[in-house]
């Protein structure tokens, strides 16, 4: 049955709203909810959002894990960051599969109030002030406007949830159709979106790091690359919304034409940058 994600933040109040929504559903239903989320797999979060490679396998771990409880009568909510836009699409894929609706709810709050509610936490269970501000600064913007982000709840801190209008989102809504793709290869394609999205992120934060030591001339080193970005004259000028506007259309012309070997990606992309920017 239906997938509620969460997305938000780190410290942004997800896990307080998805108990919520168990409460609700649980009293208001006969349906068993089940709550998946980092809490469950007992993740050390420092050092799983430090480390690229701990955080993809516990993506992975979540995901196989929520699909593994989806079926016809209960309702799973994964409750987790699930800031970045490809894995949206993954779930959203998976949903697409299993022919069951979803929603997103977004849990929106500033970096600083999830900074001050970091630091409320039992010293235990609190990110590193380094490692919220990188996952804030990785973080995908919900679209509504994206099929994998709607319906999509916007909840601010001083919000009561808008349960009723969740509920109709979730079972008065007909599953998305499978296409050939999920059919066929519902997931196959899983690691190539992951590494698509890590890999030009990475490619960007090396070029905006570059941009506080480099001249006219330097060449750029980008992790994962064998070729340089070429930091000319008006390169300088690039800012981080017309770089991200870049990523954007690259991984679209890449989604549509997907290569074969993933350590192709960063060099793709530099090709892509060096052609854009000159």
């Amino acid at each position: 049955m239906p997938l509620i994600v969460m997305c938000g933040f780190p410290c942004s109040g997800k896990t307080r709203r998805a108990v919520e929504l168990q409460g609700y559903f649980e009293q208001n239903t006969e349906r068993k909810v089940h709550n998946v989320g980092d809490g469950t797999l007992g993740i050390e979060k420092n050092a799983v959002y430090a480390d690229s490679q701990n955080e993809k396998n516990v993506r992975g771990s979540l995901r196989a894990e929520a699909e593994r409880r989806i079926n016809k009568e209960d309702i799973v909510i994964l409750d987790s960051l699930n800031y970045i836009k490809g894995y949206r699409y993954e779930l959203f894929c998976l949903i697409k599969h299993t022919q069951t609706p979803h929603c997103l709810v977004y849990c929106l709050t500033s970096a600083e109030v999830s900074s001050t509610w970091n630091t409320e936490r039992d010293v235990e269970e609190q990110y590193t002030q380094e490692i919220l501000d990188a996952l804030v600064l990785r973080f995908e913007t919900p679209d509504s406007r994206n099929r994998w982000d709607s319906p999509l709840f916007t909840i601010q801190k001083e919000d009561t949830l808008p349960f009723e209008a969740i509920s109709d989102a979730i079972f008065k809504r007909k599953a998305p159709p499978p296409n050939q793709s999920t059919q066929s290869q519902p997931l196959s394609s899983t690691n190539f979106l992951y590494e698509l999205d890590k890999v030009t992120q990475d490619v960007l934060m090396a070029i905006l790091n570059s941009q506080k030591t480099s001249v006219p001339g330097d060449l750029i080193a980008v992790p994962g690359a064998t070729e340089n970005i070429s930091f000319a004259t008006f390169c300088i000028s690039l800012n981080m919304a017309e770089l991200r506007k870049l990523r954007r259309q690259f991984i679209s012309y890449t989604k549509m034409h997907p290569t074969e070997n993933i350590g192709h990606i960063a060099n793709m992309f530099v090709q892509y940058l060096n052609k854009s920017i000159h």
